[in-house]
């Protein structure tokens, strides 16, 4: 399975460099949904986390010394750093780290935590949590493109992290996670279908696979979405889903650290 999930997450960073490598110059600084954040800064941002990630995946002392501080103000140098730079380089650059992260991971025995900003981290964890947030990202960016979201058979990955992060995102916004199971049954483009959860669960959630990841990774308002939910628990997690890292809301911001505690999802 993690042969095939790392696949997956070089997939998806292929797919957005497709995008990034056909701009022109001055399309790396046009505004995103991100206030605040270009293009550009939304590749420093993937660049400057896959390195991270990277130096937790082999030197976890560096590692360390690096992440030292407030996560968010990280974030925000990052970014701000990594725009500095010509977007050939930064393109390159952010490039050359997932080719790096991705043969780290794939070297990595099975069974080894990572340290990341929460408690450690599953190389699969790691993975799926660095494919949820380059797709988001690149949701921004295509939205700063006027290009919209194409749904793809690696939504799989980020549906699953939307589904384990259910009582992380009830936390974050100060409220009991739900005891009750929900099932969950989302639609693929091809018409299959996506399933989690009791089939005789009386809470539940329907909608397009697409719809459902946008929600969790709040690039979309609820009201956007074709999304149903049955049962109070189901009604209300639509409203609080957040599959990524940092305080609520702040998903339409794009300052998120894919993979911290809420993403041991494997």
């Amino acid at each position: 399975m993690r042969s095939g999930l790392l696949a997956d997450l070089s997939a998806e960073g292929a797919a957005l460099d497709e995008l990034l490598g056909a701009l022109a110059p001055a399309d790396w600084a046009r505004p995103t949904p991100a206030a605040g954040w270009t293009v550009a800064a939304q590749v420093a941002h993937l660049a400057w986390t896959d390195e991270l990630a990277l130096l937790a995946a082999t030197d976890p002392v560096a590692f360390a010394a690096r992440s030292a501080g407030d996560p968010a103000d990280a974030v925000d140098r990052g970014a701000a750093e990594g725009v500095a730079a010509p977007s050939a380089a930064l393109l390159a650059r952010w490039r050359a780290g997932r080719e790096r992260l991705a043969d780290a991971l794939s070297s990595i025995p099975e069974g080894t935590r990572l340290r990341w900003f929460g408690p450690p981290m599953s190389v699969s964890s790691m993975a799926t949590a660095r494919l949820m947030e380059t797709w988001a990202h690149g949701v921004d960016i295509g939205d700063a493109l006027g290009r919209l979201p194409h749904p793809s058979a690696r939504l799989d990955h980020v549906a699953h992290l939307g589904v384990r992060t259910r009582g992380f995102a009830f936390a974050a916004h100060g409220l009991p996670a739900p005891t009750a199971p929900i099932r969950v049954e989302l639609t693929r483009e091809d018409g299959s279908s996506w399933t989690d959860g009791p089939e005789d669960a009386p809470q539940r959630v329907r909608g397009p696979v697409l719809d459902f990841c946008l929600r969790v990774v709040q690039r979309r308002p609820r009201a956007a979405l074709a999304l149903v939910a049955v049962g109070p628990d189901a009604d209300r997690w639509l409203d609080v889903a957040q599959a990524f890292a940092g305080a609520p809301g702040r998903g339409s911001e794009g300052r998120h650290l894919g993979g911290t505690e809420q993403h041991r999802a494997r």
